[in-house]
């Protein structure tokens, strides 16, 4: 295809209004008043409105892969409709992230989703935990920025390395400069262009006279098999694993906590996720249509021609050739222009998590502990251009980049979910279950192998056939394995905590620390107020090191104040 000069011109116009756009956003908030600095950069210094939340969270799922995803899978002959997952999914996700996760993590005012499992497992485990959650977000800035460079390549015969660096510089730049601020203003810019720009074409590629009705496509077999789809039985197991996947794999990543962390207050935190639920499955309605256009047509009555895209391998390329060949050259500009938006999206927000667990938890935490803020600040700054360098450079091996973020992606389900949902619901969990369960999580996932990246199974799950000479595994084994490490963190820490409180192991084997026996529990009535009237509830407890009858350290969680307990004891916290 020739050179589009305009589409040119058009792209760059984007990058430079969105560039515009985060840079203006990273100058307000340094007017921003505040302590801490970093917790700006993070968390918006917790005083994002909710309509700027709405539009940041939604955009962060509503990514190139996303809307490009849903309308191959509706137009793959051997997919459909039903095969549609990621609407459904996401909007699952954050409904259920608004009821159960929002709540402990905002109250507790967190700045990432690693700090409760960093405060209850320690740095160690904390650590071993960032691994697979940096690699998700690395993968993934590289997967989204492959796709807009085979797109541009195809569509505008731009070169795509080119597209990657400059789309990765543009991301680079205004994410550093402002952090949260410009990233979710730069996505009020980019949702609005990725809707009216979809919504804009789908008209006119309806009434393309190449195009039959997809009313009539739907229960019919014209140019291929119905863009409806169907569902065998065998894939059943498959199909609900792939879904149990996306409703509780999305939850355990920081661009979601990212969000409803920076919200002003618990409620409105959670009013954002349920919001952006139904913000995604909306978004994904142009997606969805546009995909059975592409079912619908009768390509050789196109530029496009025959073989048809998905017998030329062009699948994944569907939603732009759509644009390209079924709209007017100004429509599909517009189009290209919001696939680059997409990207841009989901890009800043995998880049700023990425950075922001680093410098918080790795940098802070573990490295640094008595580190400035202006220190964590530029640490963050520099791991985002290290992080976002690195995503570039392996966007240039597009074929296997999607894969391994998608095993990346697993891994987080199979790991952090279970890890996350202990700390936050079950009591008494402890380092060693923790550990147990993330490594036997991680062997289970990896030795159940994976057909995109020719891995083959070492554990074949009841179901696990041989189809064209790749072993696929049919057995819901991901929400397998993510049962199997939870309950292996709860069985775990229980055993631990009793074989150490009765003597059966020594004490000094344990290196973990979980058993302490200079501490006890006082219950407090629930009469006593500290001096500035936190009323102490009945069920609330101090721990502290016992010197005869005298306790000099206290821990509650009315912080910040002294109290007394009308012995003589008197406690600062």
């Amino acid at each position: 295809m020739a050179l589009s000069t305009s589409g040119l011109v058009a792209l760059v116009a984007f990058y430079v209004v969105t560039l515009a756009t985060g840079i203006w956003a990273s100058w307000k908030a340094k007017k921003l008043k505040s302590r801490k600095p970093s917790e700006v950069a993070m968390v918006g210094n917790r005083k994002m409105g909710f309509c700027l939340g709405l539009f940041t969270a939604t955009a962060t799922w509503v990514g190139g892969a996303y809307i490009n995803g849903t309308a191959e899978i509706v137009y793959l002959p051997s997919r459909g409709l039903v095969w549609v997952q990621a609407p459904a999914g996401f909007a699952l996700s954050l409904l259920i992230g608004g009821l159960f996760f929002v709540n402990p993590m905002r109250s507790k005012k967190y700045v990432t989703m690693m700090d409760p499992l960093q405060e209850t497992y320690g740095n160690v485990m904390a650590s071993l935990m960032f691994i697979p959650s940096l690699i998700g977000d690395i993968f993934w800035f590289a997967a989204i920025l492959a796709s807009l460079g085979a797109t541009m390549q195809v569509i505008l015969d731009i070169h795509g390395i080119l597209v990657i660096i400059i789309s990765a510089c543009t991301v680079i730049i205004y994410t550093l400069l402002g952090g949260l601020y410009s990233v979710a203003y730069t996505d009020v810019i980019q949702l609005v262009f990725i809707t009216v720009s979809l919504w804009v074409c789908i008209p006119f590629a309806l009434m393309n006279p190449a195009t039959k009705s997809i009313s009539y496509t739907a229960g019919h077999n014209v140019f291929q098999a119905s863009w409806i789809g169907k569902m065998e039985v065998q894939y059943l197991g498959r199909w609900l694993d792939d879904f149990l996947y996306l409703v509780l794999g999305s939850i355990p990543w920081q661009i979601y906590f990212q969000r409803v962390l920076s919200a002003s207050s618990p409620n409105e935190g959670r009013l954002i996720s349920y919001f952006s639920g139904l913000g995604c499955f909306i978004m994904a309605i142009p997606s969805v249509v546009i995909g059975a256009v592409a079912a619908s047509t009768d390509w050789n009555q196109t530029a496009y021609g025959l073989p048809s895209p998905n017998d030329r391998g062009e699948s994944a390329l569907i939603l732009p050739l759509v644009l390209y060949h079924l709209c007017p050259t100004y429509v599909a500009l517009g189009g290209l222009g919001a696939l680059a938006a997409a990207v841009m999206s989901s890009g800043d927000s995998a880049l700023l998590s990425a950075g922001t667990l680093f410098a918080h938890n790795i940098y802070r935490k573990v490295f640094r502990k008595h580190a400035s803020e202006e220190e964590v600040l530029w640490a963050m700054r520099m791991s985002m251009v290290i992080f976002g360098m690195t995503s570039a450079g392996l966007a240039f091996h597009s074929h296997s980049i999607y894969d391994l973020w998608f095993l990346s992606g697993e891994l987080v389900y199979a790991l952090l979910f279970p890890q996350l949902c202990c700390v936050l619901f079950i009591r008494n969990t402890n380092t060693y279950g923790s550990a147990a369960g993330f490594f036997l999580g991680l062997l289970l996932r990896l030795l159940a192998g994976e057909p995109a990246l020719n891995i083959p199974p070492v554990i074949h799950y009841p179901g696990c056939s041989l189809v064209d000479g790749v072993y696929v595994q049919l057995f819901p084994f991901k929400l397998f394995t993510m049962l199997v490490s939870l309950l292996t963190i709860v069985s775990v820490s229980h055993l631990s905590a009793f074989l150490f409180k009765a003597n059966v192991l020594p004490r000094r084997w344990d290196v973990c620390k979980i058993v302490r026996a200079d501490r006890v529990v006082i219950s407090l009535p629930q009469s006593y107020r500290n001096s500035s009237g936190c009323r102490m509830p009945q069920r609330d407890s101090l721990w502290g090191p016992r010197r005869g009858i005298i306790f000099t350290r206290c821990y509650t969680s009315c912080a910040g104040s002294w109290w007394s307990t009308g012995s003589g004891l008197r406690c600062w916290f």
